[in-house]
């Protein structure tokens, strides 16, 4: 940092230095300050940052600002310099400050809201409106968003409180390049495919175990941000899909004390309770605490299903030095529900039957025989330490645990050449049944170290990323199918004996050990306007899998795999940011796609995008556009060779498309999302060549916007409303007519009230109603060519918060 050597003028002191070069006040610096003139001191820290401050010298004369150590963000430095002064920092434009006299009202201006500003805002942290303007998704470094060469979506706190989200499907509903509830709202998981495949999910920098059915379902109330990164990651985050991945941050203690409850009631006597809490253990700020969660007990849209779900997230900080910090995040759910998505005949769904249709509420299992119930435990830390002002180090670390006892009861599959054996629905509605008993229980390990060094070569600035992470599955997993009497679809009797298979019947019983290790490095340089980021990564992953049903056969898979990745962005002075970049993934079989007497190969992906990012200066508005061609190789396929079927791991899926989204804060009054794909998928290879991938549409589209009023007689009420569509899919690989469904459009809306606005005396109170599929549109969500699976029907929460 240099001293600006612009002279005071008595009257005015202007500090103006216009935004350029890799300057940023949102941006985390790290500060050497000693104690010093209070104007000397403002003069660095704003010319450092790009920073327009004005100044009357005669408010600053004779006073001095306090030695300002540690990583924080220009704004921060700022209000810490004039700790003491009696002066206030006041924002007076977009971009610009100025001081005023603590006692001095004659200004009339606002005050900067150096905790809550969005100036202030990190890629881990909270911010404010819709647009998230940093973030760490496939870098692992704070970035501004605009500059970051790949197609991210950011859902922010706030957005999601507007649409009233209840899930991570619900969260990524109006994002390009992802289709989410394609069984419809399941309790149980969230259904995604980002770019055709399913996304690995990461929380806090780390990702969450992946077995069979126990898999965690996050609680969104307790994130303060969910990212959406499409395309490959492995040279960062190591094995994922070529699809992309979820990147979520947790609520984290905060110096400012905050407190929230809301009470929500609504359709299928829909009961819940959120609460948050964060502020100061001690008065110097040392101890941070945070604690959030959900009470649910709810029924749900099958009848004689409820969805239970208690849920806390503990959280503390200790700020060690200026320099260190340790963040502790723990979690603790229990989920009691069952299968809401239903696998419904595709007679009397999709093909009309004598009966008539099966209705959406009809359970076709038995509730007597059926359960979900999940335990799911984890506890971390993000740890961070900067040693001088080029180089810091962080290490996130989470144990995971996810205990899982379930039991479900399916209806027979629709396959027309076994009629005569009644594996069909027969015209009076009766068909056969066959029960599902899952044990599973997952423990996981995970650990991501990385140094990160700032500094320039020349006219080069450097960003680079050097980092070694490690993960330990262990999977314990029994499934037994067994028969359970016929049910008539129509009218369907409970409480009919169901006795469960012993083990010995078991179709998978087996011990599974994963052993991860990556090594990383990535650098992402700045010259002048241009930006240039280069990465690999070289993982090594060991499998070992124990079959217990197969006379205790066992399996070792070895994988080694190399993934790189590059990009080159130019930042306008405009705001426009063009960008061309290239990335591979790489996956390594798990779980149940195990053999006891074969080996796989990973499937590996390769991505060309190109995309442009338009930031309008001064503007809390983002556009952007990409179009992008993937590639998965090593996919098994199917060919007939002399009549007989032979499989192998030749196949080959390509992916392109075309993503528009649009993210604004407009003004004080309207916030919007629009987003916009188009894409191709076509397999290349085997017996489905030229077929579409399985879930994935030509074409969506969507349109959120949320206007409030400030002022006059709505003031502090607000309406929104939003539109999807989802154009049509196939659930089978033969893209065959029994596996299609059709496209459709649903729409949303919501009103809500501040009742501070009404009288202060209710200040920190709001009302609010949401609605999902607004006008009760009756659709098929998807069709797997032996099953169909309804959409969602009308749901209708009001809730209650009190802020305070």
């Amino acid at each position: 940092m240099h001293l600006a050597s612009t002279p005071f003028r008595r009257t005015l002191l202007a500090l103006a230095v216009t935004f350029g070069g890799l300057s940023n006040p949102a941006l985390a610096e790290s500060y050497r300050l000693p104690a010093a003139p209070l104007a000397s001191t403002l003069n660095r820290i704003a010319a450092d940052a790009g920073i327009v401050l004005s100044v009357d010298p005669t408010l600053t004369s004779g006073r001095t600002a306090p030695a300002i150590q540690g990583e924080m963000s220009p704004l921060q430095a700022l209000s810490r310099a004039l700790q003491g002064s009696d002066l206030r920092l006041v924002q007076i434009g977009a971009d610009s400050y100025s001081l005023a006299p603590v006692a001095d009202e004659a200004l009339n201006l606002p005050d900067v809201n150096i905790e809550g500003s969005r100036s202030y805002e990190t890629a881990w942290g909270p911010t404010t409106g819709y647009l998230a303007k940093r973030t760490a998704a496939g870098s692992k470094t704070d970035t501004a968003l605009v500059e970051a060469p790949r197609s991210i979506s950011v859902a922010t706190r706030e957005q999601m409180q507007d649409r009233g989200v209840h899930s991570l499907d619900d969260a990524v509903k109006y994002m390009p390049g992802i289709v989410s509830s394609s069984y419809g709202s399941d309790t149980r998981f969230d259904w995604m495919r980002v770019r055709g495949f399913e996304p690995t999910q990461f929380l806090d920098g780390l990702p969450l175990p992946k077995g069979v059915y126990a898999n965690p379902k996050p609680e969104t109330w307790n994130l303060d941000r969910l990212a959406l990164l499409r395309g490959p990651a492995s040279s960062v985050y190591g094995q994922t899909p070529p699809g992309g991945l979820l990147d979520m941050v947790s609520r984290r203690p905060s110096a400012e004390s905050s407190h929230e409850v809301e009470l929500q009631y609504g359709s299928d006597n829909h009961r819940q309770i959120n609460f948050a809490s964060t502020g100061r253990i001690d008065e110097q700020g040392r101890f941070l605490y945070g604690v959030s969660g959900v009470v649910r007990d709810s029924d749900t849209q099958i009848d004689h299903i409820e969805d239970k779900r208690y849920n806390v997230a503990p959280s503390l900080t200790w700020n060690i030095d200026a320099d260190t910090t340790l963040t502790l995040l723990s979690q603790f759910t229990r989920d009691d529900t069952g299968v809401t998505s239903q696998f419904r005949p595709i007679q009397g769904t999709k093909i009309d039957m004598p009966f008539g249709t099966i209705s959406h509420h009809k359970n076709l299992g038995d509730p007597n025989y059926e359960f979900y119930d999940r335990t799911y435990y984890a506890l971390g830390y993000a740890f961070e330490h900067r040693f001088n002002d080029v180089w810091q180090f962080r290490q996130n670390l989470r144990y995971t645990k996810s205990d899982l006892s379930f039991q479900a009861i399916t209806v027979n599959s629709y396959i027309p050449a076994f009629a005569a054996f009644g594996f069909v629905v027969d015209d009076n509605g009766n068909t056969g049944r066959s029960s599902t008993n899952v044990d599973e229980d997952i423990s996981q390990f995970a650990v991501d170290n990385n140094f990160q060094a700032d500094f320039t070569t020349g006219d080069i600035s450097h960003t680079l990323l050097l980092g070694l992470d490690h993960q330990r599955n262990n999977t314990n997993y029994l499934s037994i199918f067994g028969q359970v009497p016929d049910v008539n679809v129509t009218n369907p009797i409970y409480g009919v004996p169901i006795t469960r298979p012993p083990r010995s019947a078991a179709f998978y019983d087996y011990n599974q050990k994963t052993r991860q290790t990556g090594l990383y490095v990535q650098d992402q340089m700045a010259l002048d306007r241009w930006r240039l980021t280069l990465g690999g990564r070289e993982d090594w992953v060991h499998t070992g899998t124990e079959f217990f049903n197969q006379g205790d056969a066992t399996n070792t898979e070895r994988d080694q795999a190399f993934s790189g990745n590059a990009a080159l962005s130019y930042v306008f002075d405009s705001g426009v940011v063009p960008y061309l970049s290239y990335a591979e993934s790489f996956q390594p079989t798990s779980n149940a796609t195990a053999s006891p007497t074969e080996s796989f190969k990973p499937t590996e992906g390769k991505q060309w995008e190109l995309g442009i990012k338009y930031q309008p200066p001064g503007t809390d508005i983002l556009l952007t556009a990409a179009v992008y061609d993937l590639t998965q190789q090593n996919v098994s396929a199917t060919n007939r060779i002399g009549g007989i079927p032979v499989t192998s791991q030749t196949g080959e899926v390509k992916v392109k498309g075309l993503e528009l989204e649009a993210v604004a804060d407009v003004n004080e009054n309207l916030k919007l999302t629009a987003a916009y794909t188009q894409a191709k998928s076509e397999v290349q290879d085997g017996e489905f060549k030229g077929k579409r991938l399985q879930l994935m549409p030509n074409r969506q589209a969507s349109v959120w916007a949320d206007y409030t009023w400030h002022e006059g007689l709505l003031d502090g009420f607000g309406i929104a409303a939003g539109a999807r569509y989802t154009g049509n899919t196939y659930g089978d690989q033969a893209n065959t007519e029994l596996g299609h469904a059709n496209a459709y459009t649903v729409f949303d809306a919501a009103v809500h009230y501040d009742l501070g606005r009404l009288d202060s005396s209710l200040s920190g109170a709001s009302l609010a109603l949401n609605a999902t599929n607004l006008f009760d549109k009756d659709y098929i969500s998807t069709c797997d060519g032996f099953y169909c699976y309804y959409g969602d029907e009308r749901s209708v929460v009001a809730s209650a918060s009190y802020k305070w």
